[in-house]
């Protein structure tokens, strides 16, 4: 067996960014941006106005003057002309502030008798003014690679960019495996189970960017798995689930080696998980993982995740923990490391942190009410209440 940083290490040196492509602004939100966005001009492109009220010239702005008003400047349409000493302009929010004019005093402190204003006793300090380019200036840009958020969309748009290049969405192929699985609907027989792991997965891969798309179930069969890992040798990653194991039906491994696959390693010092396998069969990398759902959904955070982000260009390593007291006294771990389903709450420095009681690796229902996996090391020593440990969050994913 490895260490889980070694394999992680393995597993990410089979991820390769894949290549780019052009997508419309109003489709790229959660995309990963590979080429920086560049503004095409400044943000804003004139001073202008950031309230309702007059424009005039600060020395102007006096207690009880009176000024008269010269026009009307809404959002949109820019005043012509320029504002002489005495004189006031009628002014929106977001309207081009006019030449002459540098204080905005808002209509709050005005009174207005037809053309005439006059200014109120007490006038805030203003300017009230947004100069040219106070948000971006004309070249700025927005940096890759990253994860495009609605903020970001709302910048590009903003900087006039139409089209962004994004990072393809990776093609992940789904292959459950066992005689003893049915898909959800189907009707199981009385010594069968509805497949899960691969629906989960699914689920994980699509909100980290990636494609997901699910192969027929390849039973106990060697016909069977190699016809099903055909079917996948297009994809950028190939994903089992079942039948790495060293059972007279795990065909897996020897099946996918049968078919030129390139093993990196097999077996690693984690529970859940130690049956995990990783390599390159073709041009896809492959990741075995195991049968167990649990298992497999842990797995997946703790190795899937990272290659997806490192095939979607993103700065690609161990998935960031974090530090919470532990709720409760905890033995002395074993020779493997251990990521326990917990229950994260709110703490008064850090976070509170509480394993839960069972960890069986077939409960999916305890990995449901999870929102936090507590990672101890091997031989990690017993733990008190109280103490400082990691953890993972399993919400959001995108930790």
């Amino acid at each position: 067996m490895i260490s889980v940083e070694e394999a992680l290490a393995a597993c990410l040196a089979l991820a390769h960014p894949v290549s780019a492509e052009d997508v419309p602004l109003a489709e790229a939100v959660g995309r990963v941006l590979v080429s920086p966005v560049f503004a095409q001009r400044d943000q804003p492109p004139f001073a202008g106005s950031a309230m309702d009220g007059f424009a005039l010239r600060d020395t102007d702005a006096v207690p009880g003057a009176r000024l008269r008003v010269v026009g009307e400047a809404p959002a949109g349409r820019a005043w012509p002309g320029t504002l002489a000493p005495g004189e006031a302009l009628r002014i929106f929010t977001g309207a081009p502030v006019p030449e002459g004019a540098d204080r905005i005093v808002i209509q709050e402190d005005v009174t207005r008798e037809g053309d005439i204003i006059v200014l109120g006793d007490s006038l805030d300090k203003g300017p009230h003014i947004r100069p040219a380019g106070c948000d971006f200036r004309k070249g700025q840009r927005l940096e890759a690679p990253r994860r495009l958020t609605p903020a970001d969309i709302a910048l590009c748009a903003s900087m006039n960019a139409p089209v962004l290049q994004v990072s393809r969405r990776p093609d992940v192929a789904l292959i459950a495996t066992g005689d003893e699985l049915v898909s959800p609907g189907e009707t199981p027989g009385t010594d069968q189970i509805i497949a899960s792991n691969t629906y989960g997965l699914k689920a994980m891969i699509e909100a980290e960017g990636a494609h997901a798309r699910l192969l027929p179930i390849a039973r106990d069969r060697r016909e069977s798995v190699a016809q099903v890992l055909t079917l996948a040798r297009d994809a950028d990653l190939i994903v089992t689930v079942g039948g790495a194991s060293v059972g007279d039906h795990d065909l897996v491994g020897s099946v996918a080696a049968e078919m030129g696959l390139d093993r990196a390693f097999y077996k690693v010092a984690m529970r859940p998980g130690k049956p995990l396998m990783a390599g390159r069969i073709g041009q896809a990398a492959l990741l075995g993982l195991p049968g167990n759902p649990v298992s497999a959904m842990v797995c997946g955070h703790i190795f899937l995740v990272p290659m997806l982000r490192a095939f979607l260009g993103l700065p690609a390593g161990e998935r960031r923990r974090f530090k919470a007291r532990l709720g409760q006294d905890l033995p002395a771990n074993g020779p493997r490391a251990h990521y326990m389903r917990s229950d994260l709450m709110p703490g008064n420095d850090f976070p509170e942190i509480t394993a839960y009681r069972s960890q069986d690796s077939s409960l999916l229902s305890v990995l449901s009410q999870a929102n936090a996996l507590l990672v101890r090391a091997p031989g990690d020593p017993a733990r008190k209440a109280g103490d400082l440990v990691e953890y993972l969050p399993l919400t959001p994913l995108f930790a």
